[in-house]
């Protein structure tokens, strides 16, 4: 059992976190073992199309199936939404000592592989090396579908962030994860291994990831922030069947409005949609007014922002779940 305790001002502390890294790392694991990470199969046809060529045995090597792999190589994030090349910028600057310590937790005493060996002996141009590989997997394999990614990951801390807002940290921490439970001021998370991690004023990151399904992933050897990584609602449709006839409904309303109506399987606010569909916001903004008149989309206040969603008239009409849609 892992438990992070938590003092005054760790709850004040909690906060949210995207992290394109853990998903890159996550996604490795994934390819490895599909059938362990099942509702990712459709991605996995796609993914290892795309990575032909591309030897990435330095990465699945570094995250084996067991409950550790190096925290270097997809640190806590430092702001909510990090861009990912910034991210890999502090994978290459990763202190060699630090490289050999966490490699040292990895191999466990063993002789590391062939492959990693340059991380122990040359880490500075061996990081180099590693993010390199790591930007060109993400290129291939995480890239082309990023947006659609992005879109549940947020989607989802929005809606924690309203349980957070509505019914305090106890209603947020309590659908997290069925490992994960509060008790007696601590978050606990069901592991083999124990682990007192006091937070100490630091607070929580708490990191939806999508290709971290099914498990939970804690985070919390120091100099790292303390992070919890779970699942996110709505990863279950990601990569959900694309409808029998995409173009009926684009005859029937223009296609403008059908790729709104699609895209909106979760609230997003005009802006959201538009950076999903790589269109104007004020086009966006006019297709939205149509729908709404026509009962096919609601939209809420929130805060200073105006969240849309699919009415159930909208949604008999959308059909079965439609993907995010196979990059070209």
């Amino acid at each position: 059992m892992i438990a992070y305790r938590f003092g005054r001002d760790d709850l004040l502390r909690t906060r949210f976190a995207i992290s394109p890294l853990f998903e890159l790392v996550a996604s490795v694991r994934v390819l490895r073992d599909p059938g362990a990470h099942s509702v990712h199969l459709p991605w996995v046809r796609e993914a290892r199309a795309r990575l032909a060529g591309l030897d990435y045995e330095l990465l699945d090597v570094l995250h084996p199936s067991g409950p550790y792999s190096p925290d270097f190589m997809a640190p806590p994030p430092r702001t909510p939404l990090p861009d990912v090349r910034e991210e890999l910028e502090r994978v290459r600057a990763t202190p060699p000592e630090r490289v050999r310590l966490e490699l040292g937790w990895l191999f466990d005493g063993a002789e590391p592989p062939a492959v990693a060996r340059p991380l122990l002996d040359d880490p500075v141009r061996a990081l180099d090396d590693l993010a390199d590989l790591m930007a060109q997997f993400w290129a291939r394999a995480i890239a082309p579908w990023w947006d659609a990614i992005r879109a549940v990951l947020e989607d989802d801390i929005r809606q924690r962030a309203r349980h957070l807002a509505g019914g305090g940290a106890l209603e947020l921490f309590a659908g997290l994860h069925p490992d994960v439970r509060w008790s007696d001021g601590a978050l606990l998370v069901e592991r083999t291994h124990e682990a007192e991690v006091e937070l100490a004023g630091r607070g929580l990151q708490l990191v939806p990831a999508a290709f971290g399904w099914p498990r939970v992933g804690a985070m919390f050897d120091p100099p790292w922030q303390p992070a919890l990584i779970y699942t996110p609602r709505g990863v279950g449709d990601l990569w959900a069947p694309e409808r029998d006839d995409p173009e009926a409904l684009a005859d029937l309303l223009g296609r403008g409005r059908a790729r709104i109506l699609t895209a909106l399987g979760s609230e997003a606010t005009t802006t959201e949609l538009a950076r999903r569909l790589a269109a104007s916001p004020a086009g966006v903004s006019e297709h939205l007014g149509v729908l709404r008149r026509a009962g096919l989309v609601r939209g809420r206040r929130d805060g200073r922002s105006v969240l849309y969603s699919r009415t159930a008239t909208g949604d008999v009409l959308i059909g079965p779940a439609s993907s995010p849609g196979s990059p070209s």
